[in-house]
């Protein structure tokens, strides 16, 4: 997976590239169709914001995370990206499974009519 790494008002650093390869290794092995991940870093009053973008299955997802230390604002980033990733890969999977089909109504329908005989 490759990993675009941009700073705004950031200098980005071999250690901080280094913590970022760590961090979305995880997640590079959970979801191999993974081609790329756009981070951002950016300093915003006296925070460290951080964005990340993808395209998983036909679907942008993003995730943001800040805070007032660079590398804790990565970690969130990151946790918030796995969670949006599982949900679109639950998504995913629900639409493979044919859906049961409803008889409720074809039910209550004749119970009324059974109701009205009686």
């Amino acid at each position: 997976m490759k990993i675009n790494l941009s700073g705004h008002h950031v200098d980005v650093t071999d250690n901080v590239r280094q913590f970022i390869d760590e961090k979305f290794a995880k997640i590079a092995n959970h979801f191999p169709s993974l081609i790329s991940l756009d981070v951002t870093i950016a300093k915003k009053h006296h925070k460290f914001e951080v964005e990340i973008r993808t395209n998983y299955e036909g679907a942008a997802i993003s995730a943001s995370g800040s805070n007032e230390v660079m590398f804790p604002a990565i970690t969130e980033a990151g946790k918030r990206l796995d969670a949006a990733l599982k949900h679109r890969k639950g998504h995913l999977k629900a639409d493979r499974h044919e859906k049961p089909k409803c008889t409720s109504p074809e039910i209550a329908y004749e119970t009324i009519q059974e109701m009205e005989l009686t």
